[in-house]
């Protein structure tokens, strides 16, 4: 007979879920925090008064109540005690914040990137500059928790080694484990490609807040996806899961992608496909660019709009085939994507609507990202809080070496 879970055990969870409520939905009271998890208050308040001994929390009155008589303390997440660093690596820049407990943006610094400057080596470089800076200004006496990295490309979820990003020319680079050598922080340091990272970011934080089961596109030069499956990230057998802008929508006579093959659906529907479309020139790349032609879409400019119109038949087609095979409640759309969605939002309604199945399809939502081009810097800033809120008390202790304000850079 299997023996049920220790009281340390029981314990050490029950920290964690209090501490992720807080983290997730900010200031609670102790009354809506016996509700959520059906625990009595004594033993909430013990909960409460542990996390806070740590640093993790603290109990104050309530903002503009409104109500006579005195308020009830609610519990807020310490943003300043724990944080951790999100990296995003994009195609023409980086981005790097110090991303405190409870979400909160405490230090932010990007820098664009030149063709000749993308090697995994240079950006692990400038990522660890960026860490340098921003662990230094932290306040003496907080703690770096982890470490989160999102790129475009398959990563290998186990050691985080991207295995292949093609429009940064990486292939098999071990960047997970040279990022964390480089670092030296002594916390675990993860990586994770950026959609499924803004899947991660908008369920917990944004347009996917509340629905178990969502498909989020991301928009960049490419087309990623990340899936929500019954409340948890869907990454396959070793983290490859989710690569739908490799879903095969133009077998006949489709362009040919940057994985190689032909007829992909970022390859008919991806920013170079669209300003193709548009009349735009080699030099007309970015995000800048894709805004440009939704823009003229939108004052009447013919070309643009006849762009958008093939491109929504694709993405139609696209999410049409994911609708059939994952039945998602919700499909948002993020990067580039949220524009070229407010462009086109008719033709893929239109291509949902006569290709995807009417059972799967009679709830769906299609919803723009919430949290914009931060999304993917959420998402890994969630990855790399995970530790922390699966065990508070012990985390904090095993990441002493977070404290020390230094990043070593062995080389």
């Amino acid at each position: 007979m299997k023996a049920g879970p220790s009281l340390e055990e029981i314990r050490r969870h029950n920290l964690g879920t209090l501490l992720r409520h807080v983290h997730i939905s900010g200031s609670l009271s102790r009354a809506a925090l016996t509700d959520r998890m059906g625990l009595n208050r004594s033993t909430i308040l013990g909960l409460v008064s542990e996390l806070a001994s740590a640093g993790l929390v603290r109990e104050e009155l309530p903002r503009d109540t409104g109500r006579a008589g005195r308020p009830s303390l609610v519990v807020r997440p310490e943003s300043d005690q724990a944080y951790v660093l999100a990296f995003d690596v994009g195609v023409d820049r980086l981005t790097a914040a110090r991303i405190g407990l409870g979400g909160t943006f405490l230090d932010r610094r990007e820098t664009l990137l030149s063709p000749g400057h993308r090697g995994a080596r240079e950006v692990t470089e400038a990522l660890v500059g960026f860490a340098r800076q921003t662990v230094g200004s932290a306040r003496q006496g907080t703690v770096c928790v982890g470490v989160g990295a999102a790129v475009r490309g398959t990563v290998r979820r186990s050691d985080g080694t991207v295995r292949a990003a093609p429009y940064v020319d990486w292939m098999d680079e071990e960047f997970g484990a040279d990022l964390t050598r480089r670092l030296g922080l002594g916390v675990p340091v993860t990586v994770e490609n950026e959609a499924s990272l803004g899947a991660l970011a908008e369920h917990l934080r944004g347009a996917g807040t509340g629905c178990q089961d969502l498909v989020y596109l991301h928009g960049d030069i490419g087309i990623g996806g990340g899936i929500i499956s019954g409340g948890h990230l869907l990454g396959g057998d070793s983290g490859y899961g989710g690569e739908v802008g490799h879903m095969l929508v133009n077998p006949r006579d489709g362009r040919r992608c940057g994985c190689g093959a032909r007829g992909c659906l970022e390859a008919e529907a991806g920013e170079r496909a669209l300003l193709e479309a548009a009349g735009r020139g080699p030099s007309d790349t970015g995000r800048e660019a894709v805004r440009a032609v939704v823009e003229a879409a939108d004052r009447g400019d013919i070309s643009a709009r006849g762009a958008l119109h093939d491109i929504g038949d694709w993405l139609g087609i696209g999410v049409a085939n994911l609708v059939n095979l994952l039945n998602p409640r919700t499909v948002i759309f993020g990067g580039t994507l949220r524009e070229v969605f407010l462009g086109s939002a008719a033709q893929i309604r239109s291509r949902i609507n006569s290709h995807a199945l009417t059972p799967s399809r009679e709830h769906l939502k299609l919803r723009v990202g919430e949290l914009g081009d931060d999304a993917v810097l959420i998402g890994a800033a969630e990855l790399a809080f995970s530790q922390l809120l699966v065990g508070p008390v012990e985390a904090l202790a095993q990441n002493e070496g977070g404290r020390t304000h230094a990043v070593t850079d062995p080389r």
